[in-house]
């Protein structure tokens, strides 16, 4: 696992005064080396794969991710041969922020997936808006191209909620992440109506944590815990931008029995409904 996520870390970051990340350079390149080979101008190939001769310029010289769509049209006006398509997932990962990939890699994966999240709506549950208000805080600030980056990475993320074959799924939420009201009162009402929504798929369950809970194992802070396709448990703490994915077998233990303890404290399912319910209608 170590050496896999290290070379994903090496190839989304940046270099030197470029802070693109290298794979997207990388594919860049790659489309100029078959576009050349075809003898197409950077306008021909525009017309051809249906983007703007703007997007196609900042495809190749790194600026800018490729969406699935341009590589598809790519390979088939370039000839390329599948050497596009198997770079795609990397280019859509770097999107997302360096320290959060190597635990992306292994969510994609999942079988199943249980988290608490005290302080914010969970990232497979937010809303558009939601993220975008949340990401817009960053400090310091991002630029607004990577904001935009971020909110859509993180949209493509909650695929996972209806990925075939399901994934379990079980979201503990603070009371204060439903109460805090990120983007204003409409942005939050329409964040809540979608964790009610979501909440009905039969792959998932959202608990809320109450306010006043008192003492519980989840004072110290968020934590997710994974079980892979291989059926290996793994855990995953993050904060202040710095995220760990934790494999020592005692460690993930530890995290799978505080959060069987969670779960105990946390409001039922219905009960978290209605209070969810009740929140939102109060925005």
């Amino acid at each position: 696992m170590g050496d896999r996520h290290a070379a994903r870390r090496k190839g989304g970051g940046g270099n030197g005064d470029d802070d693109r990340p290298r794979i997207w350079r990388g594919y860049g390149k790659l489309v100029k080396h078959f576009r050349e080979l075809a003898e197409l101008k950077q306008s021909d190939l525009a017309d051809a794969v249906g983007y703007s001769y703007e997007q196609v310029a900042s495809i190749e010289q790194g600026r800018r991710p490729a969406k699935a769509a341009f590589t598809e049209a790519a390979e088939r006006v370039l000839n390329a041969g599948g050497a596009l398509r198997v770079l795609q997932e990397d280019v859509e990962l770097a999107r997302l922020p360096l320290f959060f990939q190597d635990f992306a890699v292994i969510e994609a994966e999942a079988v199943s997936r249980f988290s608490y999240d005290p302080l914010l709506i969970p990232g497979l549950l937010q809303t558009e808006e939601y993220a975008r208000a949340l990401i817009s805080g960053h400090c310091p600030p991002l630029s607004g191209e990577t904001i935009e980056q971020h909110v859509e990475a993180r949209l493509d993320r909650q695929r996972l909620l209806t990925r075939e074959p399901n994934v379990e799924l079980c979201f503990i939420v603070g009371e204060a992440a439903l109460r805090n009201p990120i983007g204003g009162a409409a942005v939050m009402q329409a964040a809540l109506r979608r964790i009610l929504k979501e909440g009905e798929l039969r792959n998932v369950e959202v608990q809320v944590m109450p306010i006043a809970s008192g003492l519980h194992p989840g004072l110290n802070g968020p934590l997710v815990l994974l079980e892979t396709l291989e059926h290996q448990h793994v855990g995953y703490i993050e904060s202040q931008e710095v995220g760990v994915v934790v494999t020592d077998p005692a460690k993930v233990s530890s995290f799978g029995l505080r959060y069987g303890k969670l779960r105990s404290q946390a409001l039922n399912v219905t009960e978290s409904a209605r209070l969810i319910e009740q929140l939102a209608g109060e925005q």
